[in-house]
């Protein structure tokens, strides 16, 4: 295999490893794939103005999320069907983030239960909610999340229906016959039956309820108390609507491009989300982050952190959570690097000064709030 020295090159060896069913359903974005390589490029045109002759001899990259300790901004964002990249999936990827000491997100699509993952031993663990059309069978998840000790809901809203991804539909993309949604395995929703395009998006269109609305962010707040994250904002007018809706946080995330093209990058959609949550909640990213240098520029443009997803499943699929641990380890190192060489010795010290985006080389103004 060589030296691994970033989380990018272990893409290439997961597509080595994987049947093409699985690689594509990963690594694939919707429609063009615009936004996909967007989330990546976007980081690319911020730059940098560090601030030297600091004294950086110690760095500390320790943070509170909703009142949990973690020890770096970098978290794990929900990616379903982990067993497809590893026989260990989602057991693997919860021991790598305990062991780094940061949080991970659980998919409502893991093929490991929320039971089997607080199984695994102590951590900061999240779970990831789809709203199914029978309410009964969200209230028993939450709730079984909770009890599990899962400390907060991250609640995807930007799924109403499945984007188109082409390569899913190419493939007949259908889960392999020995895995299940484990989290509904007792409620005959863990199975995903062969379609004539994606297996997957007609699992969507059967049971997620596209009825969807703000008011069922209120409504989730009186079934459970977690706090919870809206994960899929990308505009200041819903991040007004977030904070409006007693959200405990917001997640800019494009789903990793896979529901709508032609959205911005998460990291070019951040500083207007900030700027209207008013400092009044925190608000996180997801989408494109491979290097310390993204989460760097991510905090600089008012991050509280950080979640990383696709590089997860690569690195399970390559060397399980030997591979996870190795991400996190390499992200860690990389970031506190940056930190160092930026003049920045603690996450209150990275500001929006030590950054130059494109908006700033152009003179644009944000887009008035």
């Amino acid at each position: 295999m060589g030296e691994i020295t970033n989380m990018m090159e272990y893409q290439a060896i997961a597509k080595q490893k994987l049947p093409k069913m699985a690689y594509d359903y990963y690594a694939s974005g919707a429609e063009d794939e615009w936004t996909l390589k967007e989330n990546r490029e976007a980081f690319s045109r911020i730059l940098f103005r560090p601030r030297i002759l600091i004294d950086v001899s110690t760095i500390d990259m320790t943070t509170s999320v909703l009142g949990l300790k973690i020890s770096m901004p970098i978290m794990i964002a929900p990616t379903a069907f982990q067993k497809m990249a590893h026989p260990e999936g989602e057991y693997a990827t919860a021991r790598a983030a305990a062991a780094a000491g940061t949080a991970m997100t659980l998919s409502s699509w893991a093929t490991s239960s929320v039971e089997e993952v607080a199984s695994t031993g102590p951590g900061i663990r999240f779970f990831q909610l789809y709203v199914y059309k029978d309410r009964k069978v969200v209230e028993q998840l939450v709730r079984r999340a909770e009890k599990a000790g899962f400390k907060a809901i991250a609640l995807t809203v930007d799924t109403p229906r499945l984007g188109r991804r082409e390569a899913d539909i190419k493939n007949r993309f259908v889960l392999p016959p020995n895995l299940t949604l484990k989290n509904f395995e007792g409620l005959d929703l863990g199975k995903m039956d062969q379609a004539a395009d994606s297996g997957l998006a007609s699992y969507v269109a059967g049971q997620i309820d596209r009825t969807l609305s703000w008011k069922d962010v209120k409504w989730l707040q009186t079934i459970t108390t977690m706090p919870i994250l809206v994960k899929g904002v990308i505009t200041a007018e819903d991040a007004r609507l977030a904070v409006h809706s007693g959200a405990a946080g917001i997640i800019v995330s494009n789903h990793g491009a896979r529901q709508l093209d032609y959205v911005p990058a998460t990291i070019s959609a951040l500083e207007e989300v900030v700027t209207a949550a008013q400092g009044r909640i925190p608000v996180f990213l997801d989408g494109g982050v491979r290097r310390g240098t993204d989460v760097f520029k991510a905090l600089a443009l008012g991050a509280a952190g950080v979640f990383i997803g696709r590089p997860v499943v690569f690195a399970l699929a390559a060397e399980g959570e030997a591979g996870v641990r190795n991400i996190l380890r390499m992200i860690r190192e990389e970031f506190e690097l940056t930190m160092a060489l930026g003049g920045c010795t603690k996450l209150s010290d990275i500001t929006r000064r030590h950054i130059f985006t494109e908006d700033d080389r152009l003179g644009r103004p944000l887009p008035r709030l």
